[in-house]
């Protein structure tokens, strides 16, 4: 039973070591010597300004855990998609009720103002 699984090991084992034989040899052999000018973040070809951290609005935090939220919305649906005439009825019943939670928290986002971008 177990020898399923020994190619998965084999790979996992070879990852760690390539991983790590790359790791070493950069440590190695890379510069170690740190300026100034190695040091300053690059935006895109022009001189940043400003601090690297910026205090940002809590409305950018919101956006991201709603596109997190509707996004798993769409690992579930492709997959269902894929197999739904095998599931039949009762998968159909389930995912509808699925996507009606996620319609409900939805409407409540926009509602609340969370979908505003001003």
């Amino acid at each position: 039973m177990l020898t399923k699984y020994l190619p998965l090991l084999i790979i996992l084992v070879l990852a760690v070591i390539i991983g790590s034989i790359a790791i070493t040899l950069g440590t190695i052999f890379g510069p170690k010597r740190s300026t100034p000018q190695k040091n300053t973040p690059y935006e895109s070809g022009m001189v940043p300004y400003g601090p690297g951290k910026r205090r940002m609005h809590i409305r950018y935090y919101l956006i991201a855990v709603l596109f997190i939220l509707f996004d798993i919305e769409v690992v579930f649906l492709v997959p269902w998609a894929v197999v739904v005439r095998q599931v039949g009825i009762t998968g159909l019943v389930f995912m509808i009720i699925f996507v009606l939670v996620l319609e409900v928290a939805h409407i409540y986002a926009w509602k609340k103002g969370a979908l505003e971008w001003d």
